[in-house]
């Protein structure tokens, strides 16, 4: 199991590139799809100094040097190679950007998997994250752990995307760009993360209420201890959670209908798995840090934390809100 020294110093390392900045690549998706956008504002920028070149030029040349001067000047009703510039010269220029836009799109959907890939099926629901890792049986949410990948073909990550409910939209800026959830419907993508860090993201796509605090963490992990993080998540239950005397109410209430413990009675579908909650550096998909007064006040009223959100509050007394807040923070 991961001690708590070993995550904080995990955390201390991580929260070095907790940043959402596109010109900042830290993976291939990411840094080919920069470099399509820098060639695309190059020709776009060269025709706007063109065009705006000329308009000075001809408001400069041809401007009116006698006062009160009224008269219209001569009128030219057509220019045959002019004409023939400005509809060839945009018709190759939409012809080259089409042509690299599509190198670039094949070159990142027909990006092979290698044997060392990690798998992830992320389920975008309203409003936060269900991340699933198939190779390894583990279940979690709102936070995404990968390894570090030196290349594209060393330790990638390759995501299955799906929807429970309506269009949701996977978007890391440093690490790739957005790509649809839709229900129904599995789309794909991969990034190749090069540092350790924490990526920030966010969805993408407008789908109700709480869109905007909808948000993300990549979190890459240095060589080795991806695996260490594996393993950690695999634990069924913990220990110190079996014991705890909140355990009790926690499992008689309607909670055990929407979420897992694994081990336990809670075996619910329908919110986020909270096997290893305290594991976590957010709340609420991002809305809060974790920590004991966050967490208190969000089981007391998710409603007052993130308005819209599909979490009732249980009026809980004060004694029932202190027994299954200390359950929760002990699964860690």
């Amino acid at each position: 199991m991961i001690g708590p020294v070993f995550c904080l110093m995990l955390q201390t390392r991580l929260a070095e590139h907790s940043v959402a900045n596109i010109f900042d690549p830290r993976a291939t998706p990411a840094a080919t799809e920069k470099n399509l956008a820098l060639f695309t504002f190059s020709i776009t920028g060269g025709i706007f100094i063109v065009v705006a070149a000329l308009l000075i030029f001809a408001i400069v040349r041809y401007r009116s040097r006698i006062p009160n001067d009224l008269e219209e000047p001569a009128q030219v009703y057509g220019s045959g190679k002019i004409e023939l510039a400005w509809t060839v010269i945009p018709i190759l220029i939409v012809f080259v950007l089409t042509g690299v836009t599509g190198r670039v799109i094949a070159s990142i959907e027909d990006s092979p998997q290698p044997s060392s890939a990690t798998h992830i099926t992320l389920v975008g629901r309203q409003w936060w994250w269900e991340v699933h890792y198939p190779d390894f049986g583990i279940v979690t949410a709102n936070e995404i752990h990968v390894p570090v990948s030196r290349s594209a073909q060393d330790h990638p990550t390759f995501f299955t995307l799906q929807s429970a409910d309506v269009i949701h939209s996977f978007w890391v800026p440093q690490l790739s760009g957005k790509t649809d959830l839709i229900p129904n419907r599995d789309n794909h993508i991969w990034i190749d993360p090069r540092e350790p860090g924490i990526y920030l993201g966010n969805c993408a796509e407008y789908c109700g209420t709480q869109h905007a605090n909808m948000m993300l963490r990549v979190i890459v992990h240095p060589a080795g201890e991806f695996e260490k993080w594996a393993v950690a998540e695999r634990t069924s239950f913990v220990p110190a959670a079996q014991s705890n005397p909140g355990r009790a109410v926690f499992e008689s209430l309607a909670c055990v209908n929407c979420h897992t413990v694994r081990g336990s009675v809670a075996a619910g579908r329908f919110g986020p798995d909270l096997t290893h909650l305290m594991r976590r550096q957010t709340i609420g998909a991002g809305v809060v840090p974790l920590t004991p007064k966050n967490l208190r006040d969000w089981v007391a009223d998710p409603q007052e934390v993130k308005p819209g959100c599909l979490m009732p509050s249980m009026n809980l007394s004060n004694t029932e809100l202190t027994q299954v807040v200390s359950y929760l923070e002990a699964l860690k």
